[in-house]
């Protein structure tokens, strides 16, 4: 598979994944598209950053960084709160089949590999988090610059 048709791929994956848990978790249909176009961006930065080799909690700091910055300028735009460009875009980052897999190690016994994966996955909830409050500190700071 070419550079660009994983590219292509990736995104419209993104897109429709955040969009449909847009759906279940009843975002109004108004900010359905954007909130895609904001886990869409998130994932990029996410999947660009992990296929440079930059490394995990890297990729979804920065990820988690461009979904709360497109948050905070969607809300905006639409006049809306911005958890609920936030909460969608989130998904793609979360750490689901890993945080599967360290359930998995403890339940069959195997407790080095389940505390590994339970490390990891709090780490990158944890460059999610920080994340998320760089992004505020980044709309704080512009709008204090601004006025």
């Amino acid at each position: 598979m070419t550079y660009l048709t994983e590219f292509i791929v990736q995104l419209t994956f993104s897109y429709l994944s955040t969009v449909a848990f847009a759906i279940c978790i009843n975002v109004p249909h108004k900010a359905l598209i954007l909130a895609g176009w904001a886990g869409a961006f998130g994932w990029m930065v996410y999947w660009l950053l992990e296929t440079a080799g930059s490394g995990r909690m890297l990729a979804n700091l920065l990820g988690a960084v461009a979904i709360g910055v497109c948050g905070i300028v969607f809300a905006r735009i639409k006049k809306m709160p911005v958890i609920i460009f936030n909460i969608p875009g989130l998904v793609p980052l979360v750490p689901g089949a890993t945080a599967y897999q360290a359930v998995r190690a403890m339940v069959l016994g195997n407790m080095d590999l389940a505390i590994q994966l339970g490390v990891r996955v709090t780490m990158v909830a944890g460059a999610i988090a920080v994340g998320f409050m760089i992004a505020q500190l980044i709309s704080e700071l512009s709008y204090r610059i601004r006025w």
